[in-house]
C-alpha cells in the first residue's frame, strides 16, 4: 500500500515514519511534487485535517493522510488551539509561540494542557479521521532540546519529563500523534 503524508514539516514526516509498518510505503510532498503550501483556513483542527486531505486528493490524485495538530491550554479557553503553529505570528516561529504562551499564562496557576492531533485519510474514494489526545500540564519555562514545537513546555500526565526531554519513541507511545496514527495503521490492517 502506498499513502502520502501531506505535511511540509520533516520533523512531523520523520515521527510518523518511525510507526507505519514496512507495508505501507509513505511518500512525502516532495515525493509526488507538491510544492504549494495546502491551505489550512479552517476554525478547528478536524476542519484543517479534513481540508488539506481533501485538497491533496482532489489536485493529485493520491490516497493520502493529512493531519492537524493543536495545543489547548485550558486556563486560556482552548487557546493557541487551531492556531498553535502560527500563535505569535505568520512567521510560524516555535520559540516565540512558547515565549507568547508562557507570558499568557504567566497569571494563571492552572497550567492543564493537552495536545490533540486529528488525522483525516482519504482512501479508495472514503474520508476517515482519527483523534488522538495527549493530556498534560504546560512548564513555568523550558527544558529539553529533542522534539519540536511546543515539546519543551509540555509534560504529559503522570510524567517529570517535557516531550523535549523524552526519547521519540517514548513520546510516540505516549502522544497525541502517536495515538493517532496507531488508530490509522490499525484501520488499515483490517
Amino acid at each position: 500500500m502506498q499513502l502520502v503524508f501531506a505535511t511540509n514539516n520533516l520533523n512531523k514526516l520523520k515521527e510518523v515514519q518511525t510507526l507505519v509498518p514496512s507495508h505501507i510505503k509513505l511518500l512525502s510532498l516532495a515525493d509526488i511534487g507538491c510544492k504549494e503550501d495546502i491551505p489550512e483556513t479552517q476554525n478547528t483542527i478536524e476542519g484543517n485535517a479534513i481540508q488539506k486531505a481533501e485538497y491533496l486528493k482532489n489536485n493529485y490524485g493520491y490516497d493520502c493522510f493529512a493531519d492537524d495538530t493543536g495545543l489547548e491550554v485550558e486556563a486560556l479557553n482552548g487557546e493557541p488551539g487551531v492556531y498553535s503553529a502560527r500563535y505569535a505570528g505568520e512567521q510560524r516561529n516555535a520559540e516565540d509561540n512558547m515565549d507568547k504562551l508562557l507570558e499568557h499564562l504567566k497569571p494563571h496557576q492552572n497550567r492543564i494542557a493537552q495536545f490533540k492531533t486529528v488525522i483525516a485519510l482519504h482512501l479508495n474514494g472514503k474520508l476517515h479521521t482519527f483523534t488522538g489526545i495527549c493530556e498534560g500540564e504546560i512548564t513555568s519555562t523550558k527544558h529539553g532540546d529533542k522534539g519540536f514545537g511546543y515539546d519543551p513546555i509540555f509534560k504529559a500526565k503522570g510524567y517529570d519529563k517535557t516531550f523535549a526531554e523524552i526519547s521519540l519513541e517514548e513520546k510516540n507511545n505516549i502522544g497525541h500523534r502517536g495515538k493517532a496514527i496507531k488508530q490509522l495503521i490499525e484501520f488499515l490492517s483490517v
